[in-house]
Parts: structure tokens; sequence; C-alpha cells
């Protein structure tokens, strides 16, 4: 005989769709038919599952034995809807989402006809969700499919999560799935470029910055275009990739369409780092401030492509010493707003030696100026 007891868990999930009574025969039967190779509690989960009830679980316990699995959570990020061809000449569809409760957080996929419901804005980002698929091992771990067989319901009470976001001095070349919240330092601007396809992108490049550091985010096409914030927010990034920029030497931040970035109610302190030009070395980028102490003419010159460009030089001193700083491109133009004596911030110009071996400054595309006083 079955204690009622030992399934009463069980049976309130049911929430009221049979008696208690009925429920107990069934899993009576259920052991029976089974001849006693489950026990009482794995055979009333048995029948809740016929009857239509999952056991709720929570992501920290998923495995990719678990097969099926039903869980509440939240929507961190929503990727692009992604097409592809099958084998069969039948085009599929594809879209991912990061989930996450009070334990942890995962990717789920939704195929085909699930992708509907974030094309029509069913689902959305901050949405809980009772989500029911399929748990397997994918590329970059654990994942949920979420097909014909599963389903996807909106849940109507908040979902606590628990993530825990890196400061930029933690983050590592190589790593991926990397929570972010940082303040925006710099916007960078939108250039679009030549796929190999023939088709046009478009790229950003942002700087973010917290108490530990900064580092510079990509954002790329639909992202770069309509970022949604500006300079001085602060700003949640899910599900990035860091990477080593050969050029630089430097990590940046990589957001794929799988991650998502958005205005974040965090507080972030962050101050520029300002070298004195006495100990600026070579073959880094520097941030400096200090007064106009030489001003050279605009000069145009013709690229190797045959397009054209400009430069100009100027030359800034503090109380520790006078560096040559080279402006390129529009950064040139800003000699007509300075003179001897203008205050001036330099943000991020690269260090290396000059013609007479001596160090200077190169401020570029990744370069800041902010004239403090003219």
């Amino acid at each position: 005989m079955v204690n009622f007891e030992e399934i009463e868990d069980v049976y309130k999930k049911l929430g009221g769709k049979i008696l208690p009574d009925e429920f107990k025969s069934m899993v009576e039967e259920k052991v029976e038919s089974l001849n006693g190779l489950c026990d009482t509690k794995t055979a009333a989960l048995l029948v809740a599952n016929e009857m239509g009830v999952h056991e709720i679980i929570k992501i920290k316990d998923m495995a990719a034995d678990k097969g099926n699995v039903t869980f509440i959570a939240k929507v961190l990020s929503i990727s692009d809807i992604r097409e592809f061809s099958r084998d069969n000449d039948t085009t599929g569809r594809v879209v991912n989402l990061t989930l996450a409760d009070d334990t942890g957080s995962i990717k789920a996929a939704l195929w085909d006809e699930a992708c509907d419901l974030v094309k029509i804005g069913d689902i959305k980002q901050g949405q809980s969700l009772k989500v029911k698929g399929y748990i397997k091992d994918g590329r970059s771990g654990l994942e949920v499919n979420v097909g014909r067989g599963g389903s996807i319901e909106h849940f109507d009470k908040d979902v606590p999560v628990n993530i825990r976001s890196l400061r930029i001095n933690e983050i590592k070349s190589g790593a991926n799935g990397l929570n972010v919240v940082g303040k925006i330092i710099d916007m960078g601007t939108v250039k679009t470029f030549q796929r190999k396809d023939g088709g046009t992108g478009k790229v950003r490049n942002i700087t973010i910055g917290d108490p530990t550091g900064k580092m510079r985010l990509t954002l790329w096409d639909k992202k770069a275009d309509e970022p949604g914030f500006k300079t001085g927010d602060s700003v949640a990034i899910m599900n990035a990739g860091a990477r080593e920029n050969t050029f630089s030497n430097q990590t940046e931040l990589q957001l794929g369409s799988n991650g998502s970035i958005v205005k974040s109610d965090a507080a972030i302190d962050y101050s520029e780092p300002l070298t004195p030009i006495a100990d600026i070395g070579i073959n880094s980028a520097y941030s400096l401030s200090g007064y106009v102490s030489g001003l050279d003419e605009i000069r145009e010159f013709e690229r190797s492509d045959g397009t054209k460009n400009r430069v100009s030089n100027i030359y800034i001193s503090d109380n520790t010493g006078r560096i040559k700083v080279v402006l390129w491109g529009e950064h040139a133009d800003i000699i007509k707003e300075l003179d001897i004596g203008s205050e001036i911030r330099i943000i991020d110009a690269f260090a290396k030696t000059g013609r007479n071996e001596e160090v200077e400054l190169s401020a570029g595309a990744r370069t800041n100026i902010q004239v403090l006083r003219k």
C-alpha cells in the first residue's frame, strides 16, 4: 500500500485535477505495472507527468542525462533569428535565449515555430517564463532545446536571478559567456564594411569602464546601429566573448548575435587614470592631461591606396615634461580650436618611438580628445 504522505508533495502539483484517493490508486497501479522497479515517489512523478504536470527543477540541477526538463527562469538576452538549410532542402529557423534563475543561467534554443514567439514579440527580455525542453550538451556547455515536443508559457511572478558579473580586470582573453556591468565612457562611431558574401555589415566600438579599469566592446550590425544608450549610461552586458587585439595587445569584448547589452540601474564609478608625461613609455596606450605648448600646421597627404588623409602635430606639457602628439584624420582639425596654453585631455593615445628616438603619442581612431579650456 502507498503511504499518501510520501506522495503528497507531488499531488499538490496537480492543482486539484483529481481526488487524493484517485491519485493514490493510480500511483499504486504504476508501482505494480513496473514490477516494483521504481519507488513510490518516482511512480507518483511518472503519473503526474502523464497528466501533463512536470517537476520544476533549478538550472543548477540540470544534467545531460535529465532528458526533458521543466524550469522557470527569466529572459536575460535574445539572439537574432537565424535561418538555415536542412539536408532535405527545407528551411529551418533557430533563436537562442539566455535564461537564468537564482541558481545559474543556461542557453535555450527555440526551433522553427517556436521562433515565432520572439518574432511577434511574445517573448521579450526581462520576462519570466515556464519552459519545457530537452537538455543536452551543446558546443559551449549544457543547453535546452525547445521544439515541437517542448513548450513555453508566461510565468506571472518575477524570477530572481543570481548572475555574477565580472569586473573588467578579471576578464581574460579566450573566455566566452561573460557577463559584465560597466559605464559607457565613449560611444564610438558606426562603421560599415563589406562581408565576404558581398553583403554590408556594421560595427561600433564603444568603451566601458568600472572601478577596476576600462575595455573596448565591439557591437555588430543591429546592435551597432541602434544601441539605445549614450555616454555616461550604465549597461549590463550578457554573453560576451573576450579576445586579444593583435594590434594593441589588449583584451577586448565581442558581442555577437547571442549576446545582449541593455541599460542598467547600477551605479558604476569610473575615473580615467592619467599618466604624468615623464612616466610614459612605448608600445602602450596612455591618457594624459596638460596644456598646449606647441602647434603645427595641418598637412594633407595621400595614402598608398590613393585616398587622402590629414595630420598635424601638437605638443603637450605638464609639470613633469613635454611630449609630441601626432593627430591623424579628423583629430588634426582640433588645432583650429586650440592656442598656446589651452588645457587639453587626451584619452588612449598610443605611445611609440618617434624620428629622433623620442617617445611620442599617436592619436588615431581609438583616441578621444577633450578641450578643457581654450
